[in-house]
């Protein structure tokens, strides 16, 4: 819930100074991750009120059109909340700072993003290998639903994202650790910017499919250990595309999925 307007918090004196010009003149993108640095570094308390964009502009070194495109993309993240005629404030749950911030360090092909998917590479292969001996009929039949819905996307990719993002996360739900599942959750935002940068690549849907098709018989039959491996080799192929999604630059305006 963000401040009411008596409970506002004043623009930090001297943010400016923290501020250093971007690299890029007129890069959206660079601005969002230079503001977000700070926001999730604790410069920033909830409920500030952040420096006029004629301000942020200078200190940056950016034009303003690019600090308000930002601000925007900020906004649309539920990071910032935008009031008109009355300035941007950070709102509050700073603790929500960390999945969105690693939704930007993927658009943004930042090299830290490896080391975030080879932790997440270990938890996916423990929580399919807990899922292969916990799974039970129900739990099968909604993972066997879910890679039906990705089979039956065809060209949207929205909606083999989403069914991708729900296969894994009753992977994690079905194992039963709720620890396991709770940081899984917690980076949904990483797993959906991941298929967003990843799924033009040739043969993304048919290799994800046929993996996810190696997983789920596994988890199905009950064996945790060929359940663990056929998700890490699924994993590994997915970073492999990741790698070559990386290479190609996202689009300047903060767009997810470009590229």
């Amino acid at each position: 819930m963000t401040s009411q307007p008596d409970q506002q918090i004043p623009a930090t004196p001297g943010l400016e100074q923290l501020l250093r010009p971007v690299v890029r003149e007129s890069s959206v993108s660079e601005v969002a991750k230079r503001l977000l640095d700070h926001l999730s570094a604790g410069d920033i308390r909830p409920g500030t009120r952040l420096p006029a964009e004629r301000q942020l502009a200078e200190a940056l070194g950016v034009a303003r059109s690019s600090v308000r495109g930002a601000l925007s993309a900020l906004d649309v993240l539920g990071i910032i909340e935008i009031r008109p005629g009355s300035g941007s404030y950070v709102r509050e749950g700073t603790s929500e700072f960390l999945p969105r911030a690693i939704n930007w360090g993927l658009m943004l092909g930042q090299p830290r993003t490896q080391d975030l998917v080879e932790v997440r590479t270990h938890m996916e292969a423990i929580s399919a290998r807990l899922a292969a001996e916990r799974a039970t009929p129900e739990g099968i039949a909604r993972l066997t639903e879910h890679l039906a819905h990705m089979r039956e996307a065809g060209d949207d990719r929205r909606a083999f994202i989403d069914a991708d993002i729900a296969f894994h996360l009753e992977a994690a739900r079905i194992a039963g650790n709720s620890v396991l599942s709770d940081i899984l959750y917690s980076i949904r935002a990483l797993l959906q910017v991941w298929m967003e940068r990843v799924s033009d690549i040739e043969g993304t849907i048919s290799g994800t499919l046929c993996e996810h098709d190696s997983v789920l018989r596994a988890i199905a039959e009950g064996d945790p250990d060929r359940a663990e491996r056929a998700m890490a080799e699924h994993m590994t192929m997915a970073s492999e595309r990741l790698r070559a999604a990386m290479a190609t630059p996202a689009a300047e305006a903060g767009e997810p999925g470009a590229g």
